[in-house]
């Protein structure tokens, strides 16, 4: 890399964390990178599972990023109407290199107006989703269009990282990373999407998430209205 290279990952409650240390772990080892956890305090944040994890800066202080990323997890449905938190990601992304998210991070990047237009991805169940908010989705692990880049559910933001570590420093740096941290995936069952799984783990997976589901709906509905009625405020 010809110049340092900052990447900052936004924190907020019930985030899923793998969402997040996958790709830290990644942008970590990135020659000459500074990898920041931003949130609105320097409080530890607490994971959908109970691990806390400490913010290095607050949003209010955060310096100028290379690379903005969004994680996913139930800790969305709060984000997505967390107007702090949407003004910051709104004014960074034109600043810049890289928006990128992951799993249903892409519906935080979505309620701040920033997937209109664009193709994307996100957790299998709620890539239905996204239109709601004018994107386009689409199958896959990772998705860019143009300066965007979004992943999949969890897992696949490793590959997300690869993939935006690639763009960053090469893909020389993005494979002896990848050699580093021994990601050569070789699962013990073909159940990791809902094209592969048996049919009744995939009912089982679904009705446990229907709650979540519906809570998401009604939340996208709010978001995607508000949209509508803020829209030339916020092109000004």
């Amino acid at each position: 890399m010809n110049s340092p290279i900052r990447i900052g990952c936004v924190l907020f409650p019930r985030l899923t964390q793998l969402d997040l240390t996958g790709p830290f772990e990644v942008f970590a080892k990135l020659p000459g990178a500074e990898t920041l956890l931003l949130a609105e305090t320097l409080a530890p944040v607490e994971a959908e599972t109970g691990l806390a994890i400490l913010p290095h800066v607050t949003l209010a202080d955060c310096p100028k990023l290379d690379v903005l990323l969004v994680p996913g997890g139930p800790g969305v449905n709060t984000a997505m109407e967390n107007t702090v938190l949407l003004d910051f990601v709104r004014t960074r992304a034109g600043e810049v290199r890289y928006l990128t998210s992951v799993c249903t991070g892409a519906l935080v990047l979505g309620a701040a107006g920033l997937l209109a237009g664009k193709r994307a991805t996100t957790h299998w169940s709620v890539r239905d989703l996204l239109p709601a908010f004018g994107a386009t989705p689409m199958p896959g692990r990772v998705v860019r269009d143009g300066n965007l880049f979004t992943g999949g559910g969890v897992t696949a933001g490793i590959d997300f990282a690869l993939t935006v570590a690639a763009e960053l420093a090469g893909p020389a740096v993005a494979q002896a990373i990848q050699l580093q941290i021994e990601y050569s995936p070789a699962p013990p069952f073909d159940s990791g999407s809902p094209e592969t799984a048996p049919t009744e783990i995939l009912a089982a997976v679904r009705a446990r998430g229907a709650a979540m589901r519906a809570a998401r709906e009604e939340i996208i509905a709010r978001a995607a209205a508000r949209l509508i009625e803020d829209a030339p405020a916020i092109s000004a």
